[in-house]
């Protein structure tokens, strides 16, 4: 499915702030980028791209004092389905490539250390691999309560699990950290999903089971694809859409679409 993506962030800057941006989505397996546009205001600011640790495309530049806003764009082909794989084996970790061994590791956000024993209850009775993830997912969406207005600002996986709600960004801390407690890889994505309710970004997790990551989401009632990914990373902390370094700032104004095209866009 083609679909359109389109992002407006504007601050008020009280003083000229370094920022770190990370709204392009780049073309891989999952997804082809067709047509992309990216202005900043005031049109004079310089930005330097470079590619992070995780393969993000980065943004960085320095604000001046003032309105600064920034508007996205992006024609995607993308599918309208995920891939799914009930049976997909465990990977021993031994056997693990190396690049994904970090996805292994607790976080400040993915406290899985803490989650040995609550994950093997989840799972118990599963087959290692897939359906264990599978298991995680449901028990979350069962348990946590998907709450995109909740108060509450930044949780940790134990902090989710204690409040019994949160919104995506922390389902997601909780079902990596699960996923990791248990020795199956785990990372956080960021990006855009289609016909999401309220619209916004989104975020969403992947598990490495069966030689491949595999998208799982607890807050969609059923495996839902339409989805365009902006970052990977091991927590929220490394796939954040901005960070300003000086006095604390939050948008003046934000809103995010995502549309169905038709047709191919010429």
């Amino acid at each position: 499915m083609w679909l359109r993506t389109s992002c407006y962030i504007s601050f008020d800057v009280s003083v000229e702030t370094p920022f770190i941006l990370m709204l392009r989505p780049r073309s891989g397996l999952q997804q082809w980028i067709a047509r992309e546009s990216y202005t900043l205001k005031p049109d004079n600011i310089i930005a330097v791209e470079y590619t992070d640790h995780y393969g993000n495309l980065c943004q960085r530049l320095t604000a001046p004092a003032g309105e600064f806003s920034i508007r996205t764009s992006a024609d995607v082909l993308t599918s309208d389905v995920i891939d799914v794989s009930p049976g997909a084996p465990f990977d021993e970790v031994q056997h693990l490539p190396t690049h994904v061994l970090t996805y292994l590791l607790p976080t400040r956000y993915c406290e899985s250390d803490y989650f040995i024993d609550l994950g093997k209850e989840i799972v118990a009775g599963m087959r290692p691999g897939y359906d264990q993830v599978a298991a995680i997912e449901r028990w979350i969406r069962e348990n946590i309560r998907f709450n995109p207005d909740a108060p509450h600002f930044q949780l940790s996986a134990v902090e989710v699990n204690r409040q019994g709600e949160g919104v995506c960004r922390d389902l997601a801390h909780l079902g990596i950290s699960l996923c990791r407690g248990l020795c199956i890889p785990a990372r956080m994505v960021v990006g855009y999903l289609y016909d999401l309710k309220p619209m916004d970004f989104h975020a969403w997790f992947e598990a490495y089971v069966g030689g491949r990551w595999y998208t799982f989401d607890p807050t969609q009632q059923s495996p839902k694809g339409g989805r365009i990914t902006v970052a990977y990373g091991r927590d929220a902390a490394d796939v954040a859409i901005f960070n300003q370094f000086g006095p604390t700032l939050y948008p003046r104004e934000m809103s995010v679409r995502v549309e169905k095209l038709a047709t191919a866009p010429e």
